[in-house]
């Protein structure tokens, strides 16, 4: 009997593999844009070289020559723009941080209410959506800067507490307070808290898990977070004092103060994101089954717990990724403070430094890298808290 052999699969040419062709073409991908980088770097010298233009990053150590209206570390005018850089670094972050937070809370508020059964209130937070939404931010900032330089000069500013703060056109006028000895006592207390609020806030769960009782963690961690450095500074003799703006001349000395131009920054991105962050909420909201609010309440939970603990959590997952989106957002719009003279990173070291230095590829290299590692780390952080609240699947 006659036998057959059957041949096994032949070999096919290099690039019939799709594994192999992946790996070639982004090879080549990347050799490219090497060489169109490497090209432009080479010419972009030679040309600097041939307007006789130095390229370097020693101009970092020359003195800025010029004074920045506001800054949160000691800085003089004989400071070099090295310093200036961090001068406006710490005065976008500033702005940043503290609009994420305010226009965090803020939007999380309007989210809900803009689903509040009351007609009222669910329309009046529609138009404030809807309008604030549709106005360039640019000129939002140049609206409420308009309204702050508007208010009356210093001899007749407003008082506000006993004549302990004042408000006119050159800024917010508050006591600046001053710290003794014994202070991180009071520090190191809040520090405590910090760190007893999450483990207390993971025992709670766990005990609610295992027995049903509701512990209530908000109200025990305020307590917490401002309880004990308040204990510490009794004990210490509260070891705080405060220096007051007195009116000497035509304006203000001592005490602390917040520009114009800082508050009509920091208002405007606040009041932009949180309408964006309304309807993020709104729709993560409504993402959430009606079965799950309808088996609280059939269970007894309040609409307040209901909302806080069964609701919330599940909304989460729909609301953190364009959260992030936002977040990125009025960070870098936070560059739109060179339209009103705020002091930001892009104002004073990628506006008057370059124009000092004549370094432009430096600076906006420098200033591009700061705008991209600080996206980045909000990135990460966000996506962090993604994973830690996203559903485990089997």
């Amino acid at each position: 009997m006659a036998t057959q052999t059957v041949d096994g699969p032949k070999r096919g040419s290099f690039l019939s593999d799709q594994r192999t062709r992946a790996i070639l073409f982004q090879g080549l991908a990347f050799f490219l844009v090497v060489v169109f980088f490497v090209y432009i770097g080479t010419n972009t010298a030679r040309n600097l070289e041939a307007l006789g233009i130095s390229t370097g990053f020693d101009f970092l150590n020359a003195p800025a020559g010029y004074d920045v209206a506001m800054s949160l570390i000691p800085y003089t005018a004989t400071d070099t723009h090295g310093r200036v850089f961090f001068v406006g670094l710490l005065n976008t972050l500033s702005v940043a941080a503290t609009g994420i937070f305010a226009a965090t809370i803020l939007g999380v508020i309007l989210g809900v209410l803009r689903l509040s059964k009351n007609w009222l209130v669910s329309k009046l937070v529609y138009c404030y959506v809807e309008v604030v939404r549709n106005i360039p931010l640019l000129l939002q900032i140049l609206f409420w800067y308009a309204v702050l330089i508007t208010l009356p000069h210093p001899k007749k500013s407003i008082i506000f507490l006993n004549d302990s703060i004042f408000l006119n056109k050159r800024g917010l006028y508050m006591p600046e307070p001053l710290t003794g000895d014994g202070f991180g006592l009071i520090l190191i207390a809040l520090l405590v808290a910090l760190i007893i609020v999450p483990i207390m806030s993971r025992m709670a769960k766990k005990r609610q898990e295992a027995t049903g009782q509701i512990f209530p963690v908000f109200l025990t961690s305020v307590g917490l977070i401002i309880g004990l450095p308040l204990l510490a500074a009794i004990v210490t003799g509260f070891p705080v004092t405060f220096e007051y703006p007195e009116l000497k001349g035509f304006n203000f000395k001592g005490g602390m103060v917040l520009r114009p131009e800082f508050v009509a920054l920091w208002f405007a991105l606040t009041v932009y994101t949180a309408a964006f962050i309304a309807e993020i909420v709104r729709a993560g909201i409504q993402a959430v089954s009606h079965g799950q609010s309808e088996a609280a309440f059939s269970l007894g939970l309040k609409p307040s717990w209901t909302t806080r603990m069964i609701i919330l959590p599940q909304a989460l997952r729909v609301i953190v990724p364009p959260l992030t989106s936002q977040y990125l957002n009025l960070t870098k719009n936070s560059s739109l403070a060179i339209a009103i003279g705020y002091p930001d990173l892009v104002a004073t070291f990628g506006g008057t430094s370059l124009n000092q230095t004549g370094q432009a590829i430096e600076v906006i290299m420098i200033t591009m890298l700061v705008y991209l590692s600080i996206s980045l780390l909000i990135s990460m952080m966000m996506n962090y808290y993604n994973k830690r609240i996203a559903l485990v699947e089997r």
